[in-house]
């Protein structure tokens, strides 16, 4: 009888234990030292904001003619008057600068030499890929509405000659020091640009229109505080939930907001689906529509981290929201 009853009793331990503290355990086989790199972003693009006011635009993916690909931009911060393109480099370790320009770091948090070729070729490059892109849309800025600066927010970024770097380059010292300047962003000074109020509020509307319509890498959001940017793939778990979510396509579906619930051993997730247009010529055109779809919340998500060849499954349940790029 008690034996019977002791049996019992773990059987249904280990399943509520299973469903309720599944997502901790899960989340120790989640490589997020891969994705370091976006949690540095998104860290930044939060400080700027509270720093400097506007909004920031995270993990762009432009298209740039001249190589028939994607150019990664960091993040674009754009406050009154100005936009900022801001290259974040989570180096660590003793930093040195080359005659070439490439940054050569060593001893590092990876115990090796890591070399990143010219940060300020790439940041301009960056930015004259952007407003290509712009141009191409239909924004005209004025000549040097758009700048751009490298931050370098690893608490380990050391470097013996400081004044190596450029006054576009934020060494940690300084970020860590950093404050709001009247003079513009970061403090650098730019010439004035004489425009009109209204002529800046439209610039800077079809500025936020055209950007939050770029192309970017996916983003997840989860429990433990941790943002992710990179590719989603697919759902994979029991068939008849795969195939509730199989309407939830890159081609319709914007963001996903996921609510989880557990007892007495049944997991569901509910997600609410936001079907959105996702063709930026269509504005205007159709309605978002916002549905509801339930399931387990076993079933996963495989997302390809950014800069990574690595695949991670991440249960529903972990998720907090998806955000899919047009």
């Amino acid at each position: 009888m008690w034996i019977e009853i002791i049996v019992s009793s773990l059987v249904i331990y280990r399943l509520v234990r299973r469903f309720f503290y599944d997502d901790e355990q899960q989340d120790q086989h989640i490589d997020f030292g891969s994705s370091s790199s976006s949690n540095a972003l998104f860290s930044v693009a939060d400080r700027l904001k509270s720093l400097y006011g506007g909004k920031a635009y995270v993990g762009l993916r432009i298209p740039d003619p001249d190589t028939s690909s994607l150019q990664n931009i960091d993040l674009v911060l754009v406050t009154k008057g100005e936009a900022v393109v801001v290259s974040v480099i989570n180096a660590s370790g003793i930093v040195n600068i080359e005659g070439d320009g490439t940054w050569v770091c060593s001893g590092g948090s990876k115990h090796k030499t890591e070399r990143l070729q010219d940060p300020i070729a790439e940041a301009k490059r960056q930015v004259a890929v952007l407003e290509s892109y712009l141009e191409q849309r239909g924004v005209a800025l004025p000549d040097g509405y758009i700048s751009y600066k490298i931050v370098c927010p690893n608490e380990k970024f050391r470097t013996v000659h400081p004044d190596y770097f450029k006054p576009e380059v934020v060494t940690y010292e300084q970020w860590a020091e950093l404050k709001p300047e009247k003079k513009g962003l970061f403090g650098w000074i730019k010439g004035a640009l004489h425009i009109d109020k209204n002529e800046m509020g439209s610039i800077q509307q079809s500025l936020s229109f055209t950007l939050s319509t770029a192309p970017m890498w996916d983003r997840l959001e989860l429990k433990n505080n941790k943002r992710l940017l990179g590719e989603f793939l697919e759902f994979k778990g029991k068939q008849d939930d795969v195939v509730s979510l199989r309407n939830i396509k890159r081609s319709k579906v914007s963001r996903m907001i996921i609510q989880s619930t557990s007892m007495f051993g049944l997991a569901h997730s509910k997600l609410q689906v936001l079907y959105a247009p996702r063709d930026y010529r269509s504005e205007g055109a159709s309605v978002s529509e916002l549905d509801e779809v339930t399931v387990r919340s076993s079933t996963e998500v495989l997302f390809q981290l950014k800069d990574t060849d690595k695949v991670q499954k991440i249960k529903l349940s972990s998720i907090i929201s998806m955000s899919l790029s047009p």
